[in-house]
């Protein structure tokens, strides 16, 4: 694999587990098998380019906590040749607090299943609105090469084979807090391409942290 837009396609089994993703304060729970991720991708891919005319090289902020969606947005801007920035980006992509000032501005409501805002967020496209009309196969007529940039997270770029070179498969269901992209980002590409998958507990106490962790049969990291 020398890109990162292949990383779906390496799952032995997609109907496994990929992420699963835990709101302690709302009880809420989504589990994305490798085939449920690679269609919101697709998805997402196909707004990208069809609305916004997203090419390689094009730079997105990712200003979303740890959550299902971040996930299916790193792989998205890999899928389409654009680098996950925390700077000087063309389009930013806000959670419901709505705050971002990109020439393109997306919001995600983080509700349930990829819900839409109960009002349209102001200066914002709704991405529940916008992506689930999107079709479920993305082919890209300009697809990345190895030296497109994939990461450029605090203070460090990275290409697409930077990444690929420094990521150890693995086969590990990881149950993990909230944290950075750029953690996000490693122990994403990790998953795939070793077969394991990671579990995203938010808002969880300690003891709901190692109960989530049992229950899901993943180790706590």
């Amino acid at each position: 694999m020398k890109t990162l837009d292949h990383l779906l396609r390496a799952a032995a089994d997609p109907s496994q587990p990929l992420v699963t993703y835990y709101d302690m304060s709302t009880g809420e729970r989504v589990e994305l098998s490798t085939t449920t991720t690679a269609n919101w991708v697709a998805k997402t891919s196909n707004f990208l380019v069809d609305e916004l005319d997203v090419e390689p090289g094009a730079r997105i902020r990712l200003g979303l906590p740890s959550h299902w969606l971040t996930m299916v947005w790193i792989l998205t801007a890999w899928n389409v040749g654009a680098a996950v920035v925390d700077h000087d980006a063309g389009i930013g992509v806000s959670g419901p607090e709505l705050r971002a000032d990109e020439p393109h501005r997306l919001a995600a409501s983080l509700r349930p299943l990829g819900g839409r805002f109960a009002e349209a967020p102001a200066g914002f496209l709704d991405l529940g609105a916008e992506v689930p009309g999107h079709g479920d196969h993305f082919v890209a007529v300009d697809p990345p090469t190895a030296g497109t940039v994939a990461l450029d997270l605090e203070g460090r770029t990275s290409t697409h084979a930077d990444v690929l070179a420094v990521t150890a498969p693995s086969s590990a269901r990881l149950v993990v807090t909230p944290g950075p992209t750029a953690r996000d980002a490693r122990m994403l590409a990790a998953a795939c391409l070793g077969g394991g998958s990671l579990v995203v507990v938010a808002q969880a106490t300690p003891e709901q942290l190692d109960r989530v962790a049992a229950q899901e049969g993943g180790t706590p990291t």
